[in-house]
Parts: structure tokens; C-alpha cells; sequence
């Protein structure tokens, strides 16, 4: 190929050369290099590498290559185009439809964008929000777009604040996009000015004729008098949405937790003004002009009118620097959706109480995580629970764990917290509240890494108490506050390390990544860590009881005292019911495998072995429990038969405990359902096993499954005959 034709100028390119610069066409050149190319080669220089590959582009691939999809080479050109005219329209009928379109395709890139997806390609695809400028002469769009753009910044902050969103994430990236306008920190006040005016209108449409008269003065939304009323209610529903959504965002920021009160009020407006939105859909369907989008269910506008002023490659440019993502904009249903359910979880957050107590706020943000919550409900729920390196920023972290280890609140301002363990165990709770506020994923993974980090710290504590009061210090010792304080510290220490491990093994049924011939190595090990974090708190309650009772001038050695004494606390008898579904569950699943040979499933790929290492290494790593490994879970299982398991029947005994229970956890609603749902669990599969049991567990027509039906980690056996 003759090299000197390739250096000829485009005609065609769109930038011109330069002194500097000449185009040329490659074409040429990639048609010969692509008949030598097989499928899936690559041409490269000899430094390209894996990283290189990740970041390249392919030609012509409208996902990858981000030359291809640009309509437009600029905002400016795109405006020139008539994409945004302001105006929208000369008539006013078609201008407020066209701008409720906006404002309502507007709320399903905000939807969008929240799921994770690049705020330039969502939020900012609209021509209108990236010249603000322009909409001035328009004060319902320019008040709007003025409260989008706040809206937005505000929500950047927080989630970048929280941090809580993962590191692949694109939605805290601005790519330099105008967040911020002139004026928009007064965005509310003209935002009241816009509202009061079409609130005026309404008011004057709704009035009867004779009293028409006075408010002649006011100019009408549009020109058709027998539809302002839809139109003005239309407005106003979106506008006071936007408006109390802001306020509910602000009232969140207020530091120590003081805005939440209010912020609940915002939220119940929000949601009323989203009822309002959703019924204005009738009115704006029937009333529509132009062409709708074909596929109802996928409208992004509740007319059913595609939105004017949008075009998601218009950032493509600068969207990132690699191609921009391949995104479906969320439905107008969807989006509806999508707020209502962020707004309730908002409205979760707000009603916490603020208890200093551990235990109760590791239960609300477990029960809170339940709910699967979005990126924005986790991040304020995270900027709540830690301000200023305090709890709510107010209750200050030793505080925390003076109550956590059951210790009296003499102790809360004890020189013991500015030793250096203590202060380094204090960052340790700290991080834990924030991994808490993670999704499922990332906050397992991050779960299992700090665990070696609690058991460090336990070892460290454990060795200055040793070198600083010996091997023979009593908790008891009254005359030395310190050894008190640590002696409680290193069991709360010990205790909470399991309860991350019970965590860290919990969250991996609900992520799906135990296959169901794995099962019986996960209950295992689930019980095995059920019984030492029972054994922990239950040491941790009889050592504070113990010394609340030393303290006492009264000894009640009475029988009704020491039959109060000797009862098992509500919290153990709960951890009790877990441990007998774990062991049963356990045992049932190793006589079926040793018995019937099913829930076996050889794998080319890795051994069993393997798998244990795989699922409990981080576990294994922070030596949690300790001597615990596959040798010790095979010899465990082995034995296991139907007729041991019929003699003892674990899930009878779950569900004893469970009925017994229920009394102690009578103020604590959650609690007392997740028992209930326990309890069922524990009796169908007692049922299950009297099924097999009577059959006979040989009998090849008998199959066998565990479905998760009633509790998301504990299975259901189900049993039925082919």
C-alpha cells in the first residue's frame, strides 16, 4: 500500500487540519488488516497489556465506540438545532403540557440516575439543565430546572460524604457538569413565587362567575379554560413534590439527628403530592398532542408524550473516561416507584429513636438492611448514625462501648479511653457502622476483612491487661476500676468478633452463594459460631450481673430469687432456637448425603475441600472459632444417620424454645415476628422428618429440597414422592 495516498486530507472530516495536524482516511488500511485478522484478535503494539484491553474501543459498536451514537458535537450545536426552544411553543396549551413532559421525564432520569446509572447520561441529558441561562425568560421551567440542579448537588454530597457506594460507581461523578447556577441556593424562594401564582389561577378557574371578576388580573396558564384546572393541579403536585423533597433532603443534613422530626413531615407530604401526580395521569393522557411513545408501560412521561429537550449523547464527550454505559431510562410508573419506596425508607430512618445502645441500632440497621434499601437511603442512614467521629454526633464512641459491655456509666469519663487500644477499638466501631450501611455484597466482603482487626485488637487489650494487672486480676476486684474496665471490654470484644461472624455467614444466604450441596458445611459452621456467640453474651450478662449484685447491701437467697436467677435470658433463648435449626438442619443434611447419597455434587473445578476454604477463609484467617477446620467438619458429619436424628429431634426442640420465648420479647415487635417465623421453620421440618423417618429414608421415590419459604436463611424441608 502506497503510504504517501493514506496522508491525503479527508474531505469529509469535520475538523479541519491544521499546520500541526493532517487527517487522513484509514479505511484502507483497516480493510486489509481485517482480512488477516481471525475473530476476536486484536491489532497491538507489543506494551499493550490486560489493563489497556479493559479500556479499548470497538470501532463501530455502538456500546463502546462513543463516536457513533453523538447527534451532535455540542450542547451549542444541539441548541441550534431546536432541541430546547424556549418558548417550547407560541401556544400556551402545548407549552405546559410540553413542560409537565419535561418535569416528569426529568423525575425518571433522577430514578435512573439513583440506580447507579452516569448522572451526565440521566439528570443531565436535558438540554435545558446544561445551559441554565436560557430557561430564564420561562420562570416555571427556569424554577424547576433551578430545583433539579439543587436537588442533585445535594444528593452528591451526601453520598459522597457516606462513601458508602462502591468504588466502580459512576454516581457521584459530575464530570464538570453545572451543578450549581447562578442563584440556585435561592431556588426555593422562586420556586414559592411560581407555586403561589398557579395556585392564585386555580383558586380563580374554581370560582364561581360572579366572583370572577376581581381576578381578572391574573394570567392564565394556558388558553383553554375548561382545562386549566387539570393543568394548574398537574403543576402544582409536581412542583410541592419538588419542594418538600429538598426540604426532606436538608432536614436530614441537620447535625445531632435534629431535623428528622420535620424531615418525617416533608416525607408525608412527598408522598401525598406522589398520589396526586399518579392520578394526574388521566387527565394529561386524554388531553395529549402529538405523537406518544408506543409501549405503555415504558412511557417515561405520565402523558404518554415523549419529553422535548433531551438527548442522552449531548455529554458524551465528557461523560467519562471510557464510553459511556448503555442505559434504559426507568418508566414514569417505575420512577413513581422507585421515590415512594426511598421516601419510606427515609421515613424508617427518621423515626429511629436514637438509642445509645449497640445492640439495639446493630438490630434496627440489620432489620433496616432487610428491606433492601438504595445507594441515597443507606448514605443518610450512615451520615446519621456517624457525625464528627460520634454516635449521631453526640455520644462519643467509648460512651458506646462502656454500655455495650453492660459496665456502669461511672465509668463513661474514666482516663481507660484515652489508652491507645481503646481509642484504635472505638475507630473499629466506627467502621463497623458504616460497612452496616453498605449493600449486601460489598458490606460482606468488608465484613470478613475486618474481623482480623477485632481479633488483633482482642489480643492486643488482652496482653496489656496481663502486663499490666497479671495473670491472676479478678473481674471482681473492686479496687481497680481499669481491670474492670478492660475485663468487660475484652468479653464484649470476643462477643461482638462472632457476632460479625454470624453477620459475615448470614449475608451469604441472601446473596445465593451457597449452593444447596454446600449447605451442610455453611449450618456447621453456622453452629459452631451460633454456640460461642451465645456463650459470649451469656458470659458477658453473668459477669454484669454478678458485680451489680456484689455492689448490693442485700442478699435474696429465696427461692423465687433463685429460680429468677437461674431463668435464661430472652436474647439466649433466641440464639438457643438458631442453634438447635442450625444443628438440625446440619445433621438431616449429612444423613441425607451419607444415607440417600443426594446434595452431592462432585465438581471437575475444585473439591470439597476447596469449597469450605473458600466460603470460611476470611473466618479461618481470624482463627474464628478457633481449632475449627474441614477435618473437624468431616469428622462432625460422618456419623450422621436417621435413626440418631429421629431420637433427637433438633427442630422439636427449636420449636420448645421458640414458644417459650415469645414472652420475653413482647415489647420488641420484630423480634417476636422473626421467632414466630423460626418456630414455623423449626415445625415443618420436624413435620419433614417424621415424613422420612416413616417412609424410610432408602425409598428412591422420596425427594427431598430445601426451599427458602418462611425465613430467608434458615431452610424449609420439603418432602415429596415422584
Amino acid at each position: 500500500m502506497d503510504r504517501h495516498a493514506l496522508h491525503q486530507p479527508s474531505s469529509s472530516s469535520s475538523i479541519p487540519a491544521t499546520a500541526n495536524t493532517v487527517w487522513t482516511d484509514a479505511s484502507p488500511l483497516l480493510e486489509v488488516a481485517c482480512k488477516d485478522l481471525r475473530d476476536g484478535e486484536l491489532i497491538h503494539v507489543d506494551n499493550f497489556n490486560l489493563y489497556a484491553a479493559m479500556s479499548a474501543l470497538e470501532i463501530m459498536d455502538p456500546k463502546m465506540d462513543s463516536g457513533i451514537v453523538n447527534r451532535y458535537c455540542s450542547v451549542d450545536e444541539a441548541i441550534e438545532d431546536g432541541v430546547a426552544p424556549v418558548p417550547i411553543s407560541t401556544d400556551k396549551t402545548t407549552d405546559v403540557q410540553c413542560v409537565i413532559d419535561i418535569m416528569d421525564h426529568l423525575l425518571t432520569c433522577e430514578a435512573t440516575w439513583h440506580k447507579g446509572h452516569s448522572l451526565a447520561q440521566t439528570v443531565f441529558s436535558c438540554a435545558y439543565l446544561l445551559r441554565p441561562e436560557r430557561t430564564s425568560s420561562h420562570a416555571l421551567l427556569h424554577s424547576y430546572c433551578k430545583v433539579i440542579r439543587a436537588t442533585c448537588k445535594a444528593v452528591i454530597t451526601v453520598v459522597s460524604d457516606a462513601r458508602t457506594h462502591e468504588e466502580e460507581d459512576l454516581f457521584t461523578m459530575a464530570y464538570g457538569l453545572p451543578l450549581s447556577g447562578d442563584g440556585d441556593e435561592k431556588c426555593l424562594s422562586l420556586l414559592n413565587a411560581v407555586e403561589e401564582n398557579i395556585s392564585r389561577q386555580l383558586r380563580a378557574c374554581k370560582a364561581p362567575s360572579s366572583k370572577r371578576k376581581p381576578l381578572e388580573d391574573i394570567e392564565p396558564l394556558q388558553t383553554n379554560f375548561d382545562l386549566e384546572e387539570g393543568y394548574c393541579k398537574a403543576l402544582l403536585c409536581r412542583l410541592r413534590f419538588r419542594k418538600h423533597f429538598f426540604h426532606v433532603l436538608t432536614c436530614m443534613r441537620r447535625p445531632q439527628g435534629r431535623g428528622l422530626e420535620l424531615a418525617r413531615k416533608h416525607i408525608a407530604s412527598c408522598i401525598s403530592e406522589l398520589g396526586v401526580i399518579l392520578k394526574s395521569a388521566e387527565f394529561l393522557m386524554s388531553n395529549a398532542h402529538g405523537t406518544c411513545e408506543d409501549a405503555t408501560e415504558d412511557r417515561t412521561t405520565a402523558s404518554g408524550h415523549q419529553a422535548i429537550g433531551f438527548d442522552a449523547s449531548l455529554n458524551s464527550r465528557i461523560s467519562a473516561p471510557t464510553p459511556p454505559r448503555s442505559i434504559k431510562i426507568l418508566s414514569w410508573k417505575k420512577a413513581i416507584e422507585y421515590f415512594e419506596k426511598l421516601l419510606h425508607d427515609l421515613d424508617i430512618i427518621c423515626s429511629y429513636p436514637l438509642d445509645p445502645s449497640l445492640e439495639v441500632l446493630l438490630r434496627f440497621v440489620a432489620q433496616f438492611q432487610k428491606a433492601q434499601p438504595d445507594l441515597v437511603a443507606r448514605a443518610h442512614l450512615q451520615l446519621l448514625l456517624v457525625q464528627d467521629g460520634k454516635l449521631y454526633g453526640k455520644c462519643p464512641m467509648f460512651s458506646l462501648i462502656i454500655r455495650a459491655a453492660r459496665l456502669p456509666e461511672v465509668f463513661l469519663h474514666h482516663d481507660i479511653q484515652k489508652n491507645e487500644y481503646v481509642v484504635q477499638l472505638g475507630q473499629l466501631v466506627i467502621n463497623m457502622l458504616k460497612i452496616l450501611c453498605t449493600n449486601a455484597a460489598w458490606q460482606r466482603r468488608k465484613l470478613g476483612k475486618i474481623l482480623q482487626d477485632w481479633r488483633v485488637i482482642y489480643v492486643q487489650i488482652e496482653l496489656a491487661f496481663r502486663k499490666d494487672f497479671g495473670e491472676g486480676s479478678s473481674i471482681s476486684n473492686g479496687d481497680n476500676a481499669s481491670a474492670r474496665i478492660l475485663k468487660h471490654i475484652l468479653i464484649w470484644v470476643e462477643e461482638q468478633t462472632y457476632w460479625i461472624s454470624h453477620r459475615f455467614l448470614i449475608l451469604g444466604f441472601e446473596l445465593e452463594l451457597y449452593s444447596p450441596s454446600e449447605y451442610c458445611m455453611v449450618y456447621w459452621y453456622l453452629y459452631v459460631v451460633l454456640i460461642r456467640l451465645a456463650e459470649k453474651t451469656h458470659l458477658k450478662m453473668t459477669v454484669s450481673d454478678g458485680s451489680a449484685k456484689q455492689k448490693g447491701k442485700k442478699r435474696k437467697d429465696s427461692p423465687k430469687e433463685l429460680a429468677r436467677d437461674a431463668k435464661i435470658p430472652p436474647a439466649i433463648s433466641f440464639l438457643q432456637c438458631q442453634i438447635c435449626l442450625a444443628e438440625g438442619l446440619t445433621v438431616l443434611l449429612a444423613a441425607l448425603r451419607n444415607e440417600m447419597m443426594v446434595l452431592q455434587s462432585p465438581s471437575p473445578f475444585n473439591s470439597e475441600h476447596e469449597r469450605f476454604i473458600q466460603h470460611f477463609e476470611l473466618l479461618q484467617k481470624a482463627c474464628i472459632p478457633d481449632n475449627i477446620s474441614y477435618p473437624s467438619f468431616e469428622e462432625s458429619t460422618s456419623y450422621a444417620r436417621f435413626s440418631t436424628l429421629a431420637m433427637y429431634n433438633y427442630f422439636k426442640d427449636a420449636q420448645k424454645i421458640a414458644k417459650e420465648a415469645r414472652s420475653g420479647f413482647s415489647n420488641d415487635p420484630d423480634r417476636l415476628a422473626e421467632l414466630r417465623v423460626l418456630e414455623q421453620v423449626a415445625e415443618h421440618n420436624s413435620i419433614a422428618l417424621n415424613v422420612i423417618c416413616g417412609v424410610g429414608a432408602l425409598d428412591p421415590s422420596l425427594k427431598v429440597s430445601f426451599e427458602f419459604i418462611h425465613h430467608p436463611c434458615f431452610a424449609t424441608v420439603v418432602v415429596k414422592r415422584s
